[in-house]
């Protein structure tokens, strides 16, 4: 296979003004991906110390592709090998997100961005766009990981269930971050319950609740790599909690005992007024809540107008 891509790519090097070997080189480089995975996973279980090895290899050659279909700078965008970029990119964002180097997916961005003269099949901008939104949501960039997410989840084919699901997901936990919830019938459509209980903690400030669904599906998020995104929701689940404790007293000078307690009936481990100043301090710094904290006098001022902003 690998001499296969190499000959491919000495051919398609010799062909200045054709880019009729373009489906040719995504079917084999595609293969080529296929085939390493496969020698992966044959590797690790013969207790190979470098089982990924053999993707990188992959890898290289796809690279080696994807530099001569780049570099082609003619104006007629017909015959460009520019077209099969994108093709390229998505076999590279697979191999890259398997063997967990993200990093290398950056470049392979700004060079689809500088494509923005071609167009590229649905069905290969679904891909990329999901591989994009990914990127984005591991780096913490949640309103382009949506928007990528959405893309993607809006244009993939209605009966291409199982990537329709997959792209859930990964957007689910993006838009809950950004203060948007799931409807029970798109969870129930798609056999995601595991976000049902999280959802529902998260609306209501339930911490109890919002731990025991973690725990419950821990497995189910974990290999989907979504763990660690969901657990960023407990400190909206202590603002939506701590918002309640707000609409129950119904003043605007909160006693800080009132927080310990809320933290305590919720079964915050070693809670003490310290921590709940430091909730309460986090909350405030990223505008969840709008008021302050009186040391002196023990107590949180929340604004009179508009103290819990959307959460966005």
């Amino acid at each position: 296979m690998p001499l296969l891509v190499n000959c491919l790519w000495f051919t398609f090097q010799a062909q200045k003004e054709e880019n009729w070997g373009l489906p040719v080189l995504a079917v084999v480089t595609r293969d080529l991906r296929l085939f390493a995975l496969e020698a992966e996973k044959c590797m690790a279980a013969s207790g190979h110390k470098k089982p990924a090895d053999v993707l990188e290899r992959a890898a290289d050659q796809i690279m080696s592709c994807f530099r001569v279909c780049v570099s082609d700078n003619r104006t007629v965008v017909e015959r460009s090998k520019r077209l099969g970029t994108l093709v390229l990119v998505n076999q590279l964002f697979k191999i890259y997100f398997r063997i967990n180097k993200l990093h290398l997916c950056k470049p392979l961005i700004r060079a689809i961005d500088s494509c923005d003269n071609l167009r590229f099949s649905k069905a290969q901008m679904v891909t990329y766009r999901y591989f994009v939104g990914k990127k984005a949501m591991f780096d913490s960039d949640f309103k382009k990981a949506a928007e990528c997410l959405e893309y993607a989840f809006n244009h993939c084919f209605v009966t291409s269930q199982r990537n329709r699901r997959l792209i859930l997901i990964y957007l689910i936990p993006v838009k809950m971050l950004l203060g948007e919830f799931p409807k029970r019938e798109l969870l129930l459509k798609h056999k995601l319950e595991h976000f049902m209980d999280i959802a529902k903690a998260v609306r209501k400030g339930n911490l109890v609740l919002f731990s025991d669904a973690l725990e419950k599906h821990e497995s189910f998020f974990i290999h989907f790599g979504v763990f660690l995104i969901l657990e960023k929701l407990t400190i909206i689940t202590y603002r939506n909690l701590f918002r309640k404790v707000y609409l129950i007293l119904g003043t605007h000078q909160l006693p800080l005992k009132a927080f310990e307690d809320a933290l305590r009936f919720m079964n915050v481990e070693d809670v003490d007024i310290d921590e709940a100043q430091c909730i309460l301090a986090g909350l405030i710094d990223k505008n969840y809540i709008r008021g302050y904290i009186s040391h002196q006098h023990q107590k949180v001022v929340i604004s009179k107008q508009n103290p819990f902003p959307v959460v966005k």
